[in-house]
């Protein structure tokens, strides 16, 4: 009974802290190439041509194409510790990014993430106060938080038991494989939450949807 009681505090307390958390906006919709070519700027055009050169004619990114562009560019930022993204690690971002269930990520849901990953990858270079290259459980609280996502003991603790090493460290691919995923299921739920009252109702198979491709 001390453990079931634990265990709903924990969930309460988790649901209630959600109403504090900023998920980025989701990604546009995928737009006909008339609509881009009218439309975007300068730089837009600049990012689809280096876009469509990584992910070749088919205009999509497979978890294998984002693993090899993700670990070439880390390679080359010798302040960012990382055992470098696995392949499982890419099939999850993908696949929380993936909304249109391609199975890849288009220009925009690219896009997207890609923005995403420079702009927590400045917040994590800030709070890695020693310069080791990781994150330290002492500075993930700051760290999460200024990324939009203010954790409470409960969500810390499981993501600290999830993402750090045996010591409460962070690197760097297990900081952005964890906040894409935050990022995502902080949405969905959002877009579930129809009268923004921190709840949500859902059935076996759209839990199982939500929880299984991700």
């Amino acid at each position: 009974m001390f453990l079931a009681n634990k265990l709903i505090k924990g969930l309460i307390d988790v649901v209630s802290n959600v109403d504090q958390f900023v998920p980025s906006d989701p990604p546009p919709p995928k737009r006909p190439l008339a609509y881009a070519n009218q439309n975007e700027t300068d730089e837009e055009r600049q990012f689809r041509r280096v876009f469509q050169q990584l992910a070749g004619d088919d205009m999509e990114v497979s978890p294998n194409e984002l693993m090899n562009m993700l670990n070439k560019i880390i390679s080359k930022h010798g302040d960012l510790k990382t055992d470098g993204f696995t392949i499982e690690s890419c099939r999850s971002m993908v696949a929380v990014m993936d909304s249109d269930s391609t199975g890849k990520l288009g220009f925009e849901e690219f896009k997207y993430l890609w923005n995403n990953i420079k702009r927590w990858q400045g917040i994590y270079k800030n709070f890695d106060a020693d310069r080791s290259g990781v994150i330290g459980s002492n500075e993930l609280p700051g760290a999460f938080k200024a990324a939009g996502f203010p954790l409470n003991d409960q969500l810390f603790q499981l993501i600290i038991r999830r993402y750090s090493d045996e010591n409460g460290n962070m690197d760097f691919d297990n900081y952005i494989g964890c906040l894409v995923r935050l990022d995502a299921m902080c949405r969905a739920f959002k877009t579930l939450d129809k009268d923004s009252n921190g709840t949500i109702k859902v059935d076996v198979q759209e839990w199982l949807q939500l929880t299984m491709y991700s």
